[in-house]
């Protein structure tokens, strides 16, 4: 069971272009948007949909990958890990974000997307 300790798994679409930075030491970061949904059936037995706004993260060469081959509208699988943080923001005001580290993606859409990564995997394509 120790596999579950702060697992992350989602399917869903990318809600924006992935934002590359690389930090003075070299390392790059990559953070972007996914939208995941579900139906569910209210009360009143109406169907709605239910939309969940997630913010992910990749370091290194996973951030290379999600930089090169993830845009707007990508389906998605990830896995990762929650992680929760507390900063200062430039305004100087206390802020709090939690996203999900990812360490795994696997492109869901054509034939072609599909394809598992993993975070110390070289670029396969």
């Amino acid at each position: 069971m120790q596999s579950l300790m702060n697992s992350v798994r989602l399917i869903g679409n990318v809600g924006i272009d992935p934002v590359s930075t690389t930090l003075e030491n070299g390392n790059k970061v990559v953070k972007w948007r996914m939208a995941t949904s579900e139906k569910v059936k209210n009360g009143n037995g109406e169907v709605t949909e239910n939309t969940q706004w997630h913010q992910l993260i990749a370091w290194g060469n996973l951030a290379n990958v999600v930089e090169k081959y993830v845009v707007k509208g990508t389906r998605l699988a990830i896995e990762g890990r929650l992680n929760h943080r507390k900063y200062v923001a430039k305004d100087g005001q206390n802020k709090e974000a939690t996203e999900i580290v990812v360490k795994d993606i696997m492109f869901v859409g054509s034939k072609k997307e599909k394809k598992t990564i993993e975070a110390n995997d070289e670029i396969p394509f």
